[in-house]
């Protein structure tokens, strides 16, 4: 028995690697290096990307199940399907507004695909309270990622496929 054959289960095909990745909102994808906070821009929690949000309806980015919800409503964790983990953050130094202009519509355990609407966010709100909106992706277990391609950047459409990542 190979190293790796306990990921393939019993006789059954190896699961997808590859995730297709959609844009949760609409608004303009920018490479993770542009996003105005060092600790996403430097990939300190991981690599991905930030979308500058053109409206409040933030969905999932992949297929896969939701494994956490901030009390402050201003982050979402998933898992892919291929098991690689995805921080959905909502604008930056956000967790200071206390949940205010958010509103999760997720919770832990929730099977999500790019169809879902996982949260809303004011974003006059957020511009009120001096916040910027940029919607941040990041994955946060890169140990287990192979591949990862942002494909497209720019304004882009909800739902629009901007690139994918692969597990190891």
């Amino acid at each position: 028995m190979g190293v790796f054959d306990f990921l393939k289960g019993k006789g059954n095909e190896p699961k997808e690697t590859k995730v297709v990745l959609s844009n949760p909102v609409n608004g303009k994808v920018i490479p993770i290096e542009e996003v105005d906070d060092p600790v996403f821009s430097q990939k300190m929690m991981g690599d991905g990307f930030g979308v500058v949000p053109s409206d409040g309806d933030i969905y999932s980015p992949g297929s896969g199940k939701v494994v956490s919800v901030f009390p402050t409503q201003h982050a979402v964790g998933l898992e892919l399907d291929n098991g690689i983990e995805v921080l959905i953050h909502i604008g930056i130094d956000t967790v200071e507004l206390e949940g205010g202009p958010f509103d999760t519509l997720v919770k832990e355990g929730d099977t999500v695909t790019p169809e879902t609407k996982i949260s809303t966010v004011d974003l006059e709100g957020l511009k009120a309270a001096g916040k910027e909106n940029t919607v941040i992706i990041v994955f946060t277990n890169m140990d287990q990622v192979g591949d990862y391609d942002l494909s497209t950047t720019g304004e882009t459409q909800k739902g629009a496929e901007i690139g994918s990542v692969s597990s190891k």
